[in-house]
């Protein structure tokens, strides 16, 4: 019983997530990646994991990331510099 709530719960959380962002225009690569985000993605997603997961340029990747920020689907976590991991924006 509490794996079937622990399961229901999440595909609402999808399910809400992408209700929010139904109007939003976003390419083939950003909506994997934000689905990996939603379904658990493990460790902390980095632009260099974005474009090995993407299978794309680390600048297309960069890009794809800044074009989510810009859009406040995701946030950039607190450490900085080349350790900067992102992951979705609490309102979002």
């Amino acid at each position: 019983m509490q794996g079937a709530e622990v399961s229901l719960s999440a595909v609402l959380t999808k399910a809400r997530f992408w209700r929010q962002w139904a109007g939003t225009p976003l390419n083939e690569r950003q909506i994997k990646l934000i689905n990996r985000l939603l379904d658990g993605f493990d460790g902390t997603l980095t632009s260099s994991k974005w474009a090995a997961v993407a299978k794309c340029s680390p600048d297309t990747a960069l890009r794809d990331i800044n074009d989510l920020m810009a859009r406040g689907v995701l946030k950039k976590s607190a450490s900085g510099g080349r350790s900067t991991s992102y992951a979705l924006a609490d309102d979002a």
